[in-house]
């Protein structure tokens, strides 16, 4: 009797055990097979493809005295940030001729990535994209990509890029975190440089002062992240589209602008074939630069009887205003971004929006938030010609250096 009491106690222990185990994996922003790297062990060997169509493993890094392991990726703002500072160390280890050897690494699954991640740069995280991206960047040390398994970035802990592993001959880690601790390029605003101080130290056989720091940056996307990603198209897809109408001084009042954003405002109809055509490319773009200060805007020539023509056509296209200006759209005095125009005349119309319109739809302006127009274009937009006129003045930084 005591044994089967003890045998039920133990299998009840078991089962208790191991639902408490799935619910904390449940509950972690960590995948499973995710481990956490302590000061002291071991730096974990791969096998991983590189940009320059090779592979490489650990043992292709084994006679420098000390290995920076750097996990980053194509899109990161933060990893945009560190870029020239961390050039100028590589550029100053060469001079010195210390014995250090470099490898960096991208960890991320564009499949875990949602598109308005993508907003700070003209790449995804791709292995085609990182031949692109290297290649402008001018790199010319290892660029290894573990996106397809990410085992690399679970085995050394990758929470963020960028994130730094440091270790010594021995491959024994001794610094891991961040590699420094400001967000933006401009190189004053350093107050900690984690990394150097860490190479430092060791170059000099003395300690590391401090051995870990928290990483900050983008979130490593892994690829379980997908289903989120698709959660989020999904409502995207079925937020239903406010139709408002405009006049002459509301449009002027548009072009004023005196937010922090950029407005790219967009003259149209649904009559217009190019306008129709380029539609679906508006859509991405605020999508695409969706956590950055900027909003779309939509000036429908239709007439006012054609509005609820309108608003399917919108909806087809799932062109609702995001929630976010959907709100400052209110405190503004509309009920969103996508407006019919019903008075005054065109030429009074392009008399307070772009007086160098030509006449023809479609029509498309960017003005910055003092008002001015830094880009026109009439006809069929380049959609990559705006995403780079966007990039050019919001920067590739999560804020303008």
């Amino acid at each position: 009797m005591i044994m089967i009491l003890l045998r039920s106690f133990v299998s009840i222990l078991i089962f208790y055990c191991l639902s408490l185990s799935a619910v904390l994996r449940a509950a972690s922003p960590n995948p499973e097979g995710f481990r956490t790297l302590e000061i002291g062990d071991q730096a974990p060997d791969f096998t991983l493809p590189g940009i320059d169509g090779r592979d490489y493993s650990l043992a292709d890094f084994e006679s420098p005295d000390i290995l920076m392991v750097f996990f980053t990726s194509n899109h990161c703002p933060t990893s945009h940030a560190v870029e020239n500072r961390l050039q100028e160390l590589l550029n100053r280890m060469e001079v010195e001729k210390k014995s250090f050897g470099f490898v960096a690494i991208n960890p991320n699954n564009p499949e875990g990535m949602s598109l308005p991640e993508l907003g700070f740069g003209k790449y995804s995280d791709s292995f085609e994209d990182m031949v692109s991206y290297a290649k402008d960047n001018g790199w010319t040390f290892p660029y290894l990509y573990d996106g397809d398994k990410q085992e690399i970035a679970r085995a050394y802990g990758c929470l963020a890029t960028p994130h730094v592993f440091i270790f010594d001959k021995q491959r024994k880690l001794q610094y891991k975190g961040r590699f420094d601790d400001s967000r933006v390029p401009d190189p004053t605003t350093v107050k900690s440089h984690d990394v150097i101080n860490a190479l430092d130290a060791l170059f000099a056989g003395k300690p590391v002062p401090v051995a870990v720091t928290k990483p900050h940056g983008c979130s490593t996307k892994w690829r379980e992240k997908k289903k989120n990603v698709l959660a989020a198209q999904e409502r995207w897809e079925s937020t239903p589209v406010e139709l408002d109408t405009i006049d002459v001084e509301g449009v002027a009042k548009l072009r004023a602008n005196g937010t922090e954003k950029y407005r790219l405002i967009n003259v149209w109809a649904t009559w217009c074939a190019p306008c129709v055509e380029e539609f679906p490319d508006l859509v991405h773009m605020q999508r695409l630069f969706g956590l950055r200060p900027f909003e779309l805007i939509t000036i429908s020539l239709d007439d006012q009887s054609k509005k609820e023509r309108v608003k399917m056509f919108l909806e087809k296209n799932n062109a609702a205003t995001p929630v976010k200006l959907k709100k400052l759209a209110k405190e503004e005095g509309r009920n969103g971004n996508h407006l019919i125009f019903t008075g005054g005349s065109d030429d009074e119309l392009s008399a307070v929006l772009d007086p160098e319109w030509p006449g023809p739809l479609p029509h498309t302006v960017i003005v910055d938030p003092d008002g001015e127009i830094v880009y026109r274009h009439n006809g069929i937009i380049d959609a990559e010609e705006v995403r780079d006129v966007l990039l050019d003045h919001l920067t590739p930084y999560w804020r303008k250096p």
